[in-house]
């Protein structure tokens, strides 16, 4: 089997990356990737020169590239995780979100279809999304499969529209789709503009920790190599136009996690108890700021067996002690044209 995992040099997809170069020998791997800010081809060095590893540079929108690769090397299947994806970026830059999620996703279910040639068998197209395209929940609740897409962002207005792109190919051509939305990924290598490696980050650095509002609101964490395995399993046993949703079972509200996350980095950076905790800044809300995201993920372990195997406590430890064990990766990302976004996008506001 020939699998094209576009964005497999980012955060989601190295872990994908990995899991199924080392996972499954027989089939060859190729990771697509335009390697923007975000992109980072050190995520994936213990895995670059395995015999079933292929990188691929390019974007999706191009799609005069996008129908030479697959001329070239007929891919069986595609896992899409190539995305803008920072909600904060997206406020900034709507149109740069749309170029690539809705225009490269549609672009990716062209070339897909016209190649395949209506000839679906052993063919699939899974489609990765996120729980921000249901919008916000109250205090009580789950998003399901069949929650009404209410998207607050234009990072998760984009991602709406790609997921409907995938189920309209779906309807309208019979392209085989999967579909799945996930909560917050947390773990190694994860950019840091995202909360926790900021955090972590900052915390070491003795810079501000910049919180929203008064930090109220509510995330559902999960594990990055768990969703790579939910991931895995969804593209084997997944049934064809279904969406499942992925959830980590923890729920953690913004300013607990950044206390409890304080406590871990005292205690690792051998400092006094409350010493991280005085550089929470709470800033000024972000635009559409959604109260609350928690995810049913009852299907996807009622009918393909998955569920998370870390609470977040777990993972939080885990992924604390990989940033610190992996401070030049940290430096090097968290310099140069990043540094000067970052400084002006989070520490001044």
């Amino acid at each position: 089997m020939k699998i094209l995992i576009t964005g497999g040099a980012g955060f989601i997809g190295s872990h994908v990356v990995r899991l199924f170069v080392n996972k499954y020998p027989d089939y060859q791997i190729f990771n697509l990737d335009k390697l923007t800010y975000a992109g980072n081809l050190a995520n994936l060095r213990d895995i670059e020169k395995k015999p079933n590893y292929t990188f691929l540079k390019g974007d999706i929108v191009d799609q005069a590239y996008i129908q030479q690769i697959f001329q070239t090397y007929g891919f069986d299947g595609i896992i899409h995780l190539a995305a803008e994806s920072h909600v904060d970026r997206s406020i900034l830059n709507p149109l740069e979100f749309v170029k690539t999620n809705v225009l490269g996703t549609t672009n990716l279910l062209n070339v897909a279809r016209h190649h395949w040639k209506e000839n679906y068998d052993n063919k699939l197209f899974y489609h990765i999304s996120t729980d921000e395209v249901y919008g916000s929940l109250g205090a009580e609740g789950l998003f399901s499969e069949t929650t009404a897409y209410d998207p607050h962002s234009p990072y998760s207005a984009s991602k709406a529209s790609s997921d409907h792109f995938v189920r309209a190919y779906y309807d309208t051509f019979g392209l085989p789709v999967v579909i799945s939305n996930c909560s917050n990924n947390y773990g190694p290598y994860q950019f840091p503009e995202k909360l926790l490696p900021l955090f972590i980050h900052n915390i070491k650095n003795n810079k501000p920790l910049p919180v929203y509002g008064k930090g109220e609101n509510v995330r559902d964490w999960l594990y990055v190599e768990d969703h790579a395995k939910a991931i895995d399993t969804i593209f084997h046993k997944g049934k064809n136009g279904e969406t499942y949703n992925i959830g980590g079972l923890n729920e953690w509200q913004n300013i607990r996690l950044i206390e409890l996350m304080c406590s871990i980095m005292d205690r690792k950076l051998e400092q006094t108890e409350g010493t991280a905790a005085q550089l929470i800044t709470f800033v000024k809300d972000r635009a559409g700021h959604d109260l609350r995201y928690a995810i049913d993920a009852s299907k996807i372990k009622n009918e393909l067996g998955w569920e998370p195997s870390l609470n977040f406590e777990t993972g939080l430890e885990l992924t604390i002690d990989w940033y610190l064990e992996n401070t030049a990766w940290l430096e090097n990302v968290t310099s140069g044209e990043y540094q000067k976004y970052y400084e002006t996008q989070y520490t001044k506001r």
